[in-house]
C-alpha cells in the first residue's frame, strides 16, 4: 500500500555535497522493507513540478522518522537540501520492490559508491535484525566522499575502498579484498551505486558464481509504473525500474 502525508524535517545534517534530512511522521508508519524509495514533493516551485524519487536511507519506528539522504545534483534536490527544521515535506512511500533480507543468506555483502551507499544503512540495520551478518563495503573517489561512514559502521563491519587512497584499499571497490580474493566467502552481493561500478561487480559476481542483487537508480517521474520514464531491458522484456525493482538480480539484466 502506498501513502500520500506531510512529514516535518526534525534534523538536518550535512557532509560534502550531500544532505541529511530526518522526516517525522504524525502517526505510525507503515512496514518499509530496505531498498525501497520515496517521492518528494519538491516545494516552492512553479518550474520544478515533477517530484523527486530518492531512496529511504534510515527508519526509525519508535520515532515515526524516515531519513533521506540527498545529493545535490539539480535544482530539485538543491530545493529539497536547503529545507531547515521545521519545513514540511510531502512524500508518496514506500515506493518499489526492495531487497529481500529474509531470502538472504547468512553473509552478505553490501557494496556501494557515491551516494548509492544511500539504502544501505537500513538495509544494514534490516539484516542485522533478522539475524544475518552482514558486512559492508563502500566506494568513493576519495575519503571525503565517505559520507556518514561512522553510522555505517555502527551496524556492521565496514571496508573502504577510494580510488586516490586516501582510506582504505587504493582503487575501485572491484579491487579490494573482499571481492578479489574473498568473494566466496559471501552468500551474497547487494549492491547499490553509479551504473559502471554495479555492471563491474555483477562481472566478478558472475564469475565467481555468487548471487548478485542490484538497485537501479533510473529517472522516475512517477514512481508507481505509469509514465514508462524508468523502463529497463532485461532477459524477460522490459520492466519498470519503480515498480518492479528498484532491486533486480543481476543475470535478469541485459548488461
Amino acid at each position: 500500500m502506498r501513502y500520500i502525508t506531510d512529514f516535518t524535517v526534525v534534523r538536518k545534517d550535512k557532509s560534502a555535497d550531500c544532505t541529511r534530512l530526518t522526516l517525522q511522521h504524525p502517526a505510525e508508519l507503515p512496514e518499509i522493507r530496505a531498498g525501497q524509495f520515496v517521492e518528494c514533493k519538491v516545494p516552492d516551485t512553479a518550474g520544478t513540478y515533477l517530484r523527486r524519487p530518492i531512496s529511504i536511507h534510515d527508519v526509525d519506528y519508535e520515532k515515526n522518522t524516515i531519513t533521506l539522504l540527498i545529493k545535490e545534483v539539480g535544482n530539485g534536490s538543491h530545493l529539497l537540501s536547503v529545507l531547515s527544521v521545521g519545513d514540511s515535506l510531502n512524500l508518496v512511500y514506500p515506493l518499489g520492490n526492495g531487497f529481500d533480507v529474509d531470502s538472504c543468506g547468512e553473509y552478505p555483502l553490501l557494496i556501494g559508491g557515491g551516494v548509492g551507499i544511500a539504502p544501505l544503512l537500513y538495509l544494514a540495520k534490516s539484516l542485522v535484525k533478522a539475524g544475518k551478518h552482514p558486512k559492508v563495503l563502500l566506494g568513493a573517489r576519495s575519503a571525503s566522499g565517505l559520507t556518514f561512514i561512522e553510522d555505517y559502521e555502527q551496524a556492521a563491519e565496514v571496508y573502504v575502498a577510494t580510488e586516490d587512497g586516501s582510506r582504505g584499499t587504493k582503487g575501485f571497490v572491484t579491487d579490494h579484498d573482499c571481492l578479489q580474493t574473498n568473494a566466496l566467502s559471501f552468500t551474497e552481493f547487494l549492491v547499490c551505486g553509479p551504473t559502471p561500478m554495479m555492471k563491474a561487480v555483477a562481472k566478478v559476481a558472475t564469475e565467481k558464481n555468487v548471487p548478485c542483487f542490484v538497485s537501479l537508480e533510473n529517472k522516475m517521474a512517477c514512481g508507481i509504473g505509469v509514465c514508462l520514464c524508468c523502463v529497463t531491458d532485461t532477459k524477460d522484456g522490459h520492466k519498470c525500474v519503480c515498480s518492479e525493482g528498484p532491486v533486480f538480480n543481476s543475470n535478469d539484466l541485459k548488461w
